[in-house]
């Protein structure tokens, strides 16, 4: 199970909003996840998995996301984003 996380002296929060509008804007057919990856890359200039990991893990329906694809660590996320 993954747990909320604080991240410095702030929670993060993912702009759902902002990630709205990249899907609608977005031409590729990938699913929800994929996209919400692409569009944290874009919208928020992440690279590292770890950080992407420390992100979504912060963020309830992210969480979700994650507990879907069984991606409970960083070496998770980083297989599952070299193999897509």
């Amino acid at each position: 199970m993954l747990y909320k996380i604080n991240l410095g002296d702030k929670m993060v929060k993912i702009h759902w909003d902002g990630y709205k509008d990249f899907k609608a804007h977005s031409n590729s057919k990938d699913d929800n996840f994929t996209t919400l990856i692409n569009f944290m890359k874009s919208y928020y200039n992440l690279s590292k998995p770890k950080d992407m990991f420390d992100f979504l893990s912060s963020d309830e329906l992210a969480i979700l996301m994650l507990e879907k694809r069984s991606i409970y660590s960083v070496e998770e996320l980083e297989t599952f984003l070299l193999n897509n």
